[in-house]
């Protein structure tokens, strides 16, 4: 029994950016001397979960935020923890983490059946930085409103703003906005989906993911106990396993990044998909070699025919990389194919 799906995902992304929190994240690439965008794991795997949660047409579980009053009544920041409750897709598929606060409380924490890598270049000569001024200008409009503050926040007026301007090359309505970074190239990543942990909830009580209460009712909607190598669980019912691996396939093949500004999108289109069981040929399903005749150059590879790994190629990826398989209806046959192959798992009887 196979007990692991390994997907690699080949997306194109055109002068955007990733992480807008402070700028386009990279790291650097001693080999090539290259600085390399990336976004994080953490960023993959919130863009997937939020896709299945608008897959399902579902909210999204709510989060407890918790804060404590000092003895100086001010607001000191607590944990931050979710339901715990698999009930909800996103904590099915995201795990949990909720520390006990004492009590008769103890620790719950669900680990992700999904391993998630960050998205980074293909090769670091397929992917790089691009870093210009960006300027924001409204100098064309006669009714803008400029307020100008001295050393003591006092409002100037308009005779001592000119006054204070003089012999200065200065425009009050346009701003720069320096080193804009943004992110250009053919981007990988890849995910391992635990067959395991997908619809199992573990029962362990030494090492809790539930609380009693949740465990009754989910007994109660259904859930069937059953075994697996990390011991007693719940499994959920053959219905709901269906509507959730189809949404699950669909937000593997299809997940945006959803952080991107509006002045920066980019469709980050999905060129080519691999699927395989195999973790050692799915690195070798989508690759890139360097050229024979230059070291300076990168030639992105697609293995369209590899044993082992079924790999499917979009139309828009023959735009950028050699070719023969590309079709119209790639995505959904790869969604089709992992849909089939999450399905074909034996939940109920793994040992």
């Amino acid at each position: 029994m196979n007990n692991t799906i390994y997907i690699r995902t080949l997306k194109r992304a055109e002068h955007t950016v990733f992480c807008v929190s402070d700028g386009q994240k990279y790291y650097y690439d001693a080999q090539f001397n290259r600085r390399i965008p990336f976004s994080s794991g953490q960023q993959v795997k919130r863009s997937i979960v939020d896709s299945i949660s608008e897959h399902l047409n579902v909210v999204p579980s709510p989060t407890t935020f918790l804060f404590d009053v000092t003895k100086q009544k001010e607001l000191k920041e607590g944990e931050v923890y979710g339901t715990c409750d698999p009930t909800y897709p996103d904590q099915l598929f995201g795990g949990w983490m909720k520390a006990a606060k004492g009590g008769k409380e103890r620790t719950l924490k669900r680990r992700s059946p999904l391993s998630i890598s960050a998205m980074r270049g293909l090769h670091p000569l397929l992917a790089g930085l691009d870093s210009d001024n960006a300027s924001f200008d409204r100098s064309d409009r006669p009714n803008n409103i400029v307020i100008v503050r001295d050393e003591n926040g006092n409002e100037l007026s308009e005779e001592e703003i000119v006054q204070f301007l003089e012999g200065k090359d200065r425009s009050l309505s346009r701003k720069w906005i320096p080193n804009q970074s943004r992110a250009s190239g053919l981007f990988v990543s890849d995910i391992a989906i635990d067959l395991r942990r997908l619809f199992c909830v573990s029962l362990n009580s030494f090492e809790p993911e539930m609380a009693d209460e949740t465990i009754h009712r989910l007994r109660n909607e259904g859930w069937t106990e059953s075994s697996n190598i990390f011991g007693p669980c719940l499994v959920a019912p053959k219905e709901l396993r269906e509507k959730l691996a189809k949404a699950l396939a669909k937000a593997i093949v299809n997940w945006k990044i959803t952080s991107n500004q509006s002045r920066t999108f980019s469709l980050m289109d999905t060129l080519a998909i691999s699927i395989s069981n195999n973790a050692n040929l799915i690195a070798g399903s989508i690759r890139a070699k360097l050229s024979e005749e230059d070291s300076g150059k990168a030639q992105p590879i697609i293995e369209e025919k590899m044993q082992g790994v079924e790999t499917f190629v979009a139309l828009q990826a023959s735009g950028y990389i050699q070719t023969k398989s590309e079709s119209v209806d790639a995505i959904e046959k790869a969604e089709q194919e992992l849909y089939n192959r999450i399905m074909a798992f034996d939940y109920e009887n793994q040992i």
